[in-house]
């Protein structure tokens, strides 16, 4: 898949992401169905050395402010950057109690943000450098010297229940393009020090859970579709699932932590 293709198909697929009720419904039935009954943002929140001067941070595809509701208050600055308009207020709203100042923009990365350099102590990108590792120079940019980027990312086998029945290939090569086991050689050129923690977790349905699994699946729909008929996928799950009675699926996530 060339370039323009990939990120053609990445716009598609987070304009699937603006449905706030729907995020929440889905966040819901993930911690229910997760082995790993930690709280990823508390893991991703206690992996950060607030005690070490942190007082800007920057958040890229920050969403409705998924992390900014579990950082701690007192902060100088938290921006968010989203290209999705809908996620302005929300986020707004989750950063105001935490931070004297804050702001929102939204454009689509990777591009110039116009900020200054050496502006941030922390930068996080939450389930969203596949969408823009070309970004990665911008980051070391914006970043003070002896700032934290901190990402959180998908194991490239977040598919492979799926591969046994379906060609996933164009959605690999999104999640391929920063995941858990290629990010560290990604962020080498850019950081002088990187560091990770494993979250190890699976997704697990039983027999009477056929309506989590389907709004979970139907969640994916914009990823799946590019490989698949998102239907035919949920049919053969659910099927899959009444037949052997559990179904469990990856879920391993990573957490790089690089200094500037």
């Amino acid at each position: 898949m060339e370039q323009a293709e990939v990120e053609a198909q990445t716009g598609e697929i987070i304009q699937s992401y603006s449905d706030l009720a729907v995020h929440a419904e889905v966040g819901t039935i993930i911690q229910h169905h997760s082995e790993n009954k930690k709280d990823i943002r508390r893991v991703v929140r206690d992996a950060i050395p607030w005690d070490n001067g942190i007082r800007d941070i920057l958040d890229l595809g920050c969403g409705y402010g998924w992390f900014e509701e579990a950082v701690p208050a007192g902060l100088d600055t938290i921006g968010g950057i989203d290209c999705l308009e809908e996620n302005k207020r929300p986020f707004l709203e989750a950063a105001r109690p935490k931070a004297r100042e804050v702001f929102f923009f939204r454009m689509t990365l990777p591009g110039a943000t116009g900020l200054s350099t050496a502006r941030f102590d922390l930068i996080v990108s939450l389930y969203s450098l596949y969408f823009f590792p070309g970004f990665l120079p911008e980051i070391a940019r914006l970043l003070r010297p002896g700032g934290l980027f901190l990402c959180l990312t998908h194991s490239a086998s977040m598919l492979e229940e799926g591969q046994h029945y379906f060609d996933f290939r164009n959605l690999r090569k999104v999640i391929e393009r920063f995941s858990a086991e290629n990010g560290t050689t990604i962020l080498r050129p850019f950081f002088t020090d990187v560091r990770h923690i494993d979250y190890p977790n699976s997704l697990v349905f039983h027999r009477g859970d056929e309506a989590s699994l389907a709004r979970y699946i139907d969640f994916k729909r914009e990823f799946i579709e590019k490989d698949v008929d998102p239907r035919i996928v949920r049919e053969k799950m659910l099927s899959e699932l009444r037949r052997k009675g559990e179904l469990k699926f990856n879920k391993n996530d990573r957490i790089f932590l690089a200094r500037a």
